[in-house]
């Protein structure tokens, strides 16, 4: 604060120094002068100059501290008064407070124009899955079993990609539509998977999934969410006629973790620390034109969120673990602020 004092007032330092050396060279060049001590002057000033910034530094900086304290205080005439601030000062304030009040009138105003358009985006997206479903249901009525599949994995596509612009819309407000609840681990994995029985059909995909026995506490629908990204990504990267495995234990804290392993192409090292990242699709997802680079980017938001930790083991060629690990009570206490 004092460096910034000085810098502020480094005008009426200099016009000080200029004002010493002036008086020097007069002193030096009257000889009327002779008879007075040059340095008890010299002195005497520049001991006055330095209580004088002693005094404003110590006016000026409380005056400052106590507005940057209580600034939303200050905006009101009543309070700014109180500052006494110099002509020039006031000017500045005003223009200040002008342009403090434009900009909170627009933000205001984008404000409401992104909640409209999130309702907009949230009510199309509601009625999209309304004929997604029943077209659905006109599935079984074809006979055709090939051509049934591959109705069924675009419906798939389709239908996920819908989803997913479910949940984004709704990440926003994510704090408000979170329910927290002993949640077990097994009728959530399976739902997922027969969601994906199509796609899994197509490229003769199997599952080998452990008892998952676990309860684990957390938001169920988010859950799903999360597990829906992972499964998608482990099912679209792995080769036909493979296996995901999908097993769940403990580490060392008691927190359960949750695994899901493919056996896929895998992730390149210099892929890894940007797979979470918003629309990256890494070097596998240039090579496909199903991918959006959205689907992790959104887990590991809404993991965040809800205090899931999400880590990612993967070698090119040998595929890729994902583990959930689920917080335990005391750390969902402390997120939540429960």
């Amino acid at each position: 604060m004092l460096l910034l004092f000085i810098r502020e007032r480094f005008a009426w330092i200099g016009f000080f120094i200029f004002t010493l050396i002036i008086l020097n060279v007069l002193f030096s060049l009257d000889v009327g002068l002779n008879g007075v001590s040059i340095w008890y002057v010299n002195i005497s000033l520049l001991i006055s100059f330095i209580l004088f910034l002693g005094y404003r530094y110590v006016i000026e900086v409380g005056k400052l501290k106590d507005f940057l304290g209580n600034m939303d205080s200050y905006l009101d005439d009543a309070h700014r008064n109180s500052l006494a601030l110099s002509p020039f000062q006031e000017v500045y304030f005003r223009k200040m407070e002008d342009i403090l009040f434009e900009k909170n009138m627009e933000l205001n105003l984008a404000k409401v124009q992104l909640q409209e358009y999130s309702d907009e985006l949230l009510a199309w997206v509601h009625e999209v899955k309304a004929p997604l479903t029943a077209i659905n249901l006109m599935f079984e009525h074809i006979e055709d079993l090939q051509l049934r599949r591959k109705l069924e994995n675009e419906w798939l596509r389709l239908h996920l990609l819908v989803d997913q612009q479910l949940h984004q819309t709704r990440l926003s407000s994510i704090e408000k539509d979170n329910y927290l609840n002993e949640i077990e681990l097994k009728p959530i994995v399976y739902k997922e998977i027969r969601a994906m029985q199509a796609w899994c059909l197509e490229k003769g995909i199997g599952f080998e999934i452990a008892e998952l026995t676990e309860t684990v506490l957390t938001d169920g629908k988010w859950l799903a969410f999360i597990i829906r990204q992972i499964l998608s990504n482990a099912i679209k990267y792995s080769p036909a006629n493979s296996e995901i495995t999908i097993f769940a234990e403990h580490d060392s804290t008691g927190a359960t973790l949750l695994h899901i392993k493919d056996i896929g192409r895998g992730i390149p090292l210099e892929d890894l620390p940007r797979i979470f990242q918003k629309s990256y699709t890494g070097t596998a997802g240039r090579e496909s034109s199903q991918s959006t680079g959205m689907g992790l980017y959104l887990a590991s938001n809404v993991a965040h969120k809800i205090g899931i930790r999400i880590n990612v083991q993967s070698k090119v060629g040998e595929g890729s673990l994902f583990t959930l690990r689920f917080p335990l009570q005391n750390e969902y206490a402390k997120l939540t602020g429960r």
